[in-house]
């Protein structure tokens, strides 16, 4: 020992107490706590701590508690002060990296103006072995009716033991280091339909935990359950499933706890319980959960629909007009509003067919439901099937969320096709499918899905026509044509015009805040005008004649305010000489000829420089819809004439 206990004691009582030192039971540590230094150790300390002696004289005691500082600075101020202190809240470490579970005993030991403190170490594990060693040792010389008496109590404790294992509500049952089981209580008996007698001395896990819930096979090596006894740590487990006798699962959350003699893993005790209930009641609110999100996306998607609806809706009043034609049309909406049929409206652009649809829809039982519309005209080909019927986050490159097509969007309402003979080939197959069985797939999903949907349809197309060239399914075309409604043009049914005119005006007059009127020279005007563009172009002229209105007149610029009517057939009829009114079938007969000459002279050119629309001095989107409306087939340029 380098260091003097006493500075007063002859030298021969120095030399004794290092040897005591040296040779004590104990093992005992000498350490200088301000320079945190060990200065010796005795070699009953280096054995139980594991190092060399000179190595712990070059090692720092907070070295040997790594991680403690705190409760070894209270145990050496403790010391300092009182004297000495004891405690088993330090646990140096072993050289191996093990944490010793040892009682310090320290003493102040004050050294030429130091403050030294002599620390004697107790294995507490060798302390508990000495004593059990020291009891059987008693027991043994006690004789039979000793070794009795230890029986008994050993009996009891199995007895007592095997009633806790009775009593619990819990599965449990214990497995070796082999993964054999060596008991099974009760609980786990009922809960998985074996009986102990069939599990006991057998592997559990290719019995009970084989397989996952979904079908997947579970490798032993994966099993939290050996994992324990394999790696010496507590696996708690929540979401699996263990396999009853009759082959059925069971939900289970379960912890599986290593099992120890004297340091060394020899299986693993697990407990578990039965929660099928609540993966049941879980999986119930998930559900609701989720179809409350659902729910919620599409009514945020329906009030983003119906807002962008009410800003481009043109006639929130519904249809308007007195003639024959409009109380024929509101004749058929009444009859056919209260059935489920599909109804094909048709006839000219901007002759109301999208007002037609929603008078259907809200006279019908669908009415608390939204009428969804659709613009099959405006929708790329390649978003069809997403735009019907939704997709799903990762379905093709863009898709970042879940999206609810038109079709789950009008569940319960209706859906309005408009321009229905633009939906490509390929895709009218799929809208066949879901209009017959009511049910389809978003993109991306296998999941099928089932709507109640009423389908109307519009067109200004000839689809028997489009039918017979192939380009639209026949039968859809009979699926969708079960009510043909047609939308009348406003050339037929001129007696609308004035209260048309009068409707728009009234709203103009809203927006300008100004106090418009509708002469009865403008109705005439506008009455005598063949509308080519019908009741749109009719709300777009009104609009323009408010804007430039002065001192309350309207100033209403029509392309011709001759106007037309229908042709009889002959591109030459003229007025009787001296005549100052034409009938509606000369008007029409009029401007068809001016027309076809502007034509002839242009040969057959309607666009740009030198074409008809510049001879005529109106735009040449107006007169492309007059020759449409007036049945002016032009011949390719090069030709003579014009077709009627």
């Amino acid at each position: 020992m380098d260091v003097a206990l006493g500075s007063t004691a002859p030298p021969q009582d120095v030399e004794l107490r290092a040897t005591a030192f040296e040779f004590a039971v104990e093992p005992t540590l000498l350490f200088d706590p301000h320079a945190d230094q060990i200065l010796d150790a005795n070699p009953a300390a280096c054995t139980l701590l594991g190092y060399d002696r000179a190595l712990l004289r070059q090692t720092k005691v907070s070295t040997l508690h790594s991680g403690q500082l705190p409760a070894l600075i209270v145990f050496t101020q403790a010391v300092l002060d009182k004297g000495a202190y004891w405690t088993n809240a330090l646990t140096p470490r072993h050289a191996t990296g093990q944490s010793l579970r040892l009682e310090y005993a320290g003493s102040l030991l004050p050294q030429d103006g130091r403050s030294l403190v002599l620390l004697t170490m107790s294995d507490l594990d060798a302390r508990r072995r000495r004593y059990v060693d020291a009891a059987a040792e008693d027991h043994m010389r006690g004789g039979i009716a000793t070794w009795q008496r230890v029986e008994r109590v050993f009996q009891d404790i199995e007895r007592e033991n095997q009633l806790i294992l009775r009593a619990a509500g819990e599965g449990i049952y214990g497995v070796n280091a082999e993964g054999k089981t060596t008991f099974v209580n009760p609980a786990a008996e009922r809960m998985l339909g074996w009986a102990a007698e069939e599990l006991v001395g057998k592997e559990i896990h290719p019995i009970v935990h084989h397989t996952h819930h979904d079908g997947r096979h579970y490798p032993d090596h994966d099993c939290p359950i050996y994992a324990a006894f394999r790696d010496g740590a507590v696996h708690q487990v929540d979401g699996e499933v263990f396999w009853r006798k009759d082959g059925t699962p069971v939900w289970v959350e379960y912890t599986s706890t290593p099992i120890r003699d004297r340091g060394v893993v020899v299986g693993a005790v697990i407990v578990f319980r039965d929660v099928s209930q609540r993966r049941e009641a879980d999986e119930k609110l998930h559900a609701a959960l989720a179809e409350v999100d659902r729910l919620r996306e599409r009514l945020e998607l329906e009030n983003a629909y119906l807002q962008e609806e009410i800003r481009i809706e043109t006639n929130p009043r519904g249809i308007i007009g007195q003639s024959e034609a409009i109380q024929k049309t509101l004749r058929q909406v009444k009859l056919v509003a209260p059935t489920t049929a599909a109804v094909m409206i048709t006839g000219e652009s901007g002759t109301g067919k999208e007002l037609i649809a929603r008078a259907i829809h809200e006279a019908s039982s669908r009415r608390d439901r939204p009428l969804i519309r659709v613009n099959c005209a405006a929708i790329p080909r390649e978003l069809f099937e997403s735009e019907f019927f939704g997709h799903v986050r990762g379905a093709f490159t863009g898709a970042m969320r879940d999206r609810i097509g038109r079709f789950e969007l009008a569940d319960g309402g209706t859906l309005f096709l408009d321009e229905v003979g633009e939906i490509p080939l390929e895709l009218q197959g799929k809208l066949l499918r879901v209009l017959q069985e009511g049910n389809f797939e978003r993109v991306g999903e296998e999941r099928t899905r089932a709507v109640d949907v009423r389908a109307i349809a519009a067109t200004n197309r000839d689809l028997k026509q489009e039918v017979q060239r192939g380009r639209f399914r026949e039968d859809l075309y009979f699926r969708l044509n079960v009510f043909p409604v047609e939308s009348v043009p406003l050339r037929e049914r001129r007696e609308d015009i004035p209260l048309l005119a009068q409707h728009f005006l009234n709203r103009e007059s809203k927006a300008l805040k100004s106090e418009l009127r509708l002469s009865e020279g403008d109705a005439r005007r506008l009455t005598r005008y063949d509308w080519p563009g019908n009741v749109r172009e009719l709300q777009n002229v009104i609009e323009r004649a408010a804007i430039l209105a002065q001192n309350g007149r309207l100033r209403i610029n029509l392309p011709d305010a001759a106007g037309a009517q229908p042709s009889t057939g002959s591109a030459q009829v003229k007025p009787e000489a001296g005549s100052a009114v034409m009938t509606s079938a000369e008007m029409r007969a009029h401007e068809r000829a001016n027309i076809v000459a502007a034509l002839q002279a242009c040969s057959g050119k309607v666009f740009g420089p030198g074409g008809a629309a510049e001879m005529l001095d109106i735009k040449p989107t107006t007169l492309a819809s007059r020759i449409k409306a007036l049945g002016i087939a032009p011949r390719p340029r090069g030709s003579a004439g014009l077709s009627g």
